[in-house]
């Protein structure tokens, strides 16, 4: 039986603080499936420079010069994390056969990835790291997360709640997700859309070990309202209900002033003013929302910008000489 080539793939921005560390602990994980005969030798952790400002992918390098099992990608500049999540899974699902993403704080359980190969091996094609308790976080953030969840399953998009981007995907899977080429990304919602056998495999996450989150609350608004703008027209809909209300409110005004204006209780000209004002006011929310529609559909189209651009792919190379060396 053919033993399963595995790439782990680690998107990094900045992580000078926890990168010593995590790839300590991923390469003992990965030096265990390989001395179980669980993956191939040729298995690889891949690390994906996100345009770091600090020491990232020099430490990559070093890495790369102390052991053959880590490599690297590093992009030209700063893509953003789901982009480098694309890249490492686009260049490693050229050669492996299932590929893990975590992110290099480890907060995910990486003890939890012998059971995705596992899992991997008795035929499912997608396998998610799910949280099975929020207790290390905030009031705040729980609150947050369960809200998000909530509209976005009432707005029509299939999340599964306390999964990040935590998961293996096999080479199927990965090909499948990479016929997506849209620009505005969120995984988590297009992954459930991928179909494939699936399995859950829930965890307790860890608080971080070092440096500092890179998704304060600024930034998780924006991953939010990304979520909702790439997979829903919603907003510009509830836009278009508000200009119907508003309307409607123009038309009580107007009853109402024409009311006043009978009673020869209004100021001359108040009448009109008030019910021109509401009245365009609501005519143009709706008809702004209808353009809208159709313009924010054709707005993430017809860019057809790169998601990235590589600088640097060591993890190719590696894996070609390893085919040369083969043949």
């Amino acid at each position: 039986m053919k033993q399963t080539n595995l790439a782990i793939v680690v998107p990094c921005y900045n992580e000078e603080a926890v990168l010593p560390s995590s790839a300590k602990v991923l390469k003992k994980i990965m030096y265990d499936l390989i001395d179980n005969n669980q993956i191939s030798s040729e298995s690889k952790i891949l690390f994906v420079n996100d345009g770091s400002k600090d020491k990232t992918w020099s430490l990559i390098q070093d890495l790369e010069n102390e052991d053959a099992i880590f490599t690297g990608l590093k992009f030209s500049r700063n893509f953003g994390h789901q982009n480098a999540l694309m890249a490492g899974m686009k260049v490693a699902g050229n050669y492996a056969d299932a590929v893990i993403t975590i992110d290099a704080d480890l907060q995910d359980d990486e003890n939890l990835i012998p059971q995705m190969v596992a899992s991997f091996q008795e035929g499912n094609e997608v396998v998610l790291g799910v949280r099975n308790d929020r207790s290390s976080d905030s009031s705040f953030k729980r609150w947050t997360a369960e809200t998000f969840y909530k509209l976005m399953n009432q707005i029509g998009v299939q999340l599964v709640p306390d999964h990040a981007d935590f998961r293996l995907l096999g080479r199927r899977a990965v090909e499948t997700l990479m016929s997506y080429h849209e620009s505005n990304l969120f995984l988590r919602g297009i992954i459930p859309q991928l179909g494939y056998s699936s399995e859950k495999l829930y965890y307790q996450r860890k608080p971080r070990l070092a440096g500092e989150t890179k998704y304060p609350l600024k930034k998780m608004i924006s991953f939010a309202l990304d979520g909702i703008t790439s997979f829903s027209v919603a907003p510009i809909k509830a836009i278009m209900s508000l200009g119907v209300v508003v309307i409607v409110i123009s038309l009580i005004m107007m009853i109402y002033a024409l009311v006043r204006f009978f009673t020869g209780n209004v100021t001359n000209g108040w009448a009109s003013l008030m019910t021109s004002l509401w009245f365009l006011g609501g005519v143009q929310l709706v008809g702004i929302s209808i353009i809208g529609e159709y313009i924010g559909k054709i707005f993430a189209e017809v860019k057809h910008r790169p998601r990235y651009i590589i600088e640097t792919d060591d993890y190719s190379e590696t894996q070609s000489q390893s085919v040369d060396d083969q043949e």
